[in-house]
């Protein structure tokens, strides 16, 4: 016998729970398990102005871009629609049905205000790695660094040849973000002072990034992004960016040694 036609009818009232539509295998239970945003607040607190109008729960876009992080989702603006459609990311963020996702700009805004000025991926990067050290896993005696290549957003034709790269003098105060961040690094042992050699090519938009052709195809622009691994069990225990050559991996794997050892009282 053929059932009825299902026609969708609009309810005054709905029961519905979203812990109980989560299977219980997701993986994104298994993450929840160990997240700890206890001290986020406390973190962020004096980089937030006492008026205006109250900002997005701070703990909310972490978890969200937590889950942009486990599902490879790139583009904030699609990040955004899976959180606002799959009820498994809504649970993980903590986002009722009835509850507006944020806005994907504010995610941008928020990456270059205050989470740049707090360095809260640096503090919450450094409160796993202090779990991990507590739970056993990373005893600091066996140490590996790997560096990979991530191209950086940056076009070749808006570039400036080493044969036409004149210094001038620059007032910091006039300049894009971009060459203020590469004028601060100069100094640094893993940009500037890894070389005296000067770039093939200079990018206008960014600075800092390197031309590379390290991968043996056509090169680009390009950082080196610097691991400093415990061997026990894989745990990255320290990160750091640098230009896409080998001096400055060098000096990189130094200022990562060193760090971990303030921070954690680690030296192998």
């Amino acid at each position: 016998m053929m059932g009825p036609r299902q026609e969708a009818q609009g309810a005054l009232f709905y029961e519905f729970s979203i812990e109980g539509h989560v299977p219980p295998d997701r993986m994104l239970r298994s993450v929840d398990r160990f997240v700890d945003l206890s001290g986020l607040r406390q973190h962020l607190a004096p980089f937030c102005s006492a008026t205006g109008r109250p900002s997005v729960d701070p703990e909310l876009m972490i978890r969200m871009l937590l889950v942009g992080y486990i599902m490879v989702i790139r583009s904030e603006r699609r990040l955004c629609d899976e959180v606002h459609l799959n009820l498994a990311c809504r649970w993980f963020c903590r986002l009722d049905q009835n509850k507006q996702v944020p806005d994907h700009s504010s995610f941008s805004k928020n990456r270059h205000g205050r989470f740049r000025d707090s360095d809260l991926l640096r503090h919450l990067f450094e409160t796993v790695v202090a779990r991990c050290i507590s739970e056993g896993l990373a005893s600091g005696q066996r140490l590996a660094a790997e560096a990979s290549l991530i191209p950086a957003d940056a076009n070749r034709k808006n570039s400036t040849p080493q044969a036409d790269w004149e210094p001038r003098a620059i007032n910091p105060e006039d300049a894009p973000r971009a060459v203020r961040e590469y004028l601060a690094t100069l100094d640094d042992a893993a940009f500037g002072a890894a070389s005296p050699v000067e770039p093939k090519f200079t990018s206008h938009s960014d600075s800092a990034s390197q031309w590379t052709g390290a991968r043996g195809g056509p090169a680009y622009f390009a950082y080196s992004t610097n691991y400093l691994i415990d061997t026990d069990n894989d745990v990255i225990l320290d990160v750091e960016a640098a230009h896409s050559i080998r001096q400055a991996e060098v000096g990189a794997e130094r200022t990562m040694i060193e760090r971990v050892n303030d921070t954690f009282g680690i030296k192998p």
